[in-house]
């Protein structure tokens, strides 16, 4: 069952890894190379269709999982591959979880509420959201290596 379970995590944190690496490689850029307007309109219409897409329900099971899994290795330790699925979940749930919550978030709820008008705030926006982005993208994938790497040593 932890095999299963340690495989489905490789596939979540791959799926957003995926995802936030696109945002930060092309979308971002894309949207700040067009006019403030357009690239804030388009990333609010975004942030509005995400919110009903098949991504919401992946990062929130995903997040339980990593969880649930991080509390099982507790309770295994001090097993190696308990200790790399600890490390697994805490960079996970850290770095794509909260930063999302504490960061990327409330960004998208000032957006929201500024406005595509308002070019200020789409700059600043754009910047600081990227930035999170990249340590979201960075953890998800580090996550996955050491998702990949507990799975090795659970067989």
């Amino acid at each position: 069952m932890m095999s299963l379970l340690t495989w489905l995590m490789i596939l979540a944190s791959g799926l957003m890894a995926g995802l936030y690496f696109a945002f930060s490689s092309f979308i971002m850029r894309a949207l700040v190379s067009v006019d403030a307007g357009g690239g804030a309109r388009a990333m609010i219409a975004i942030n509005q269709v995400i919110l009903k897409s098949p991504f919401l329900p992946v990062f929130f099971a995903s997040t339980l999982l990593a969880a649930g899994l991080t509390v099982y290795a507790f309770t295994r330790l001090p097993d190696t591959a308990s200790m790399t699925l600890i490390a697994a979940g805490v960079v996970y749930l850290a770095g794509m979880f909260a930063v999302t919550g504490l960061f990327n978030v409330p960004l998208n709820d000032l957006l929201n509420k500024a406005g595509p008008a308002d070019e200020v705030v789409w700059s600043t926006y754009a910047a600081r959201w990227t930035m999170w982005n990249h340590l979201r993208a960075a953890a998800s994938f580090v996550s996955l290596v050491l998702y990949v790497s507990a799975l090795t040593r659970l067989a």
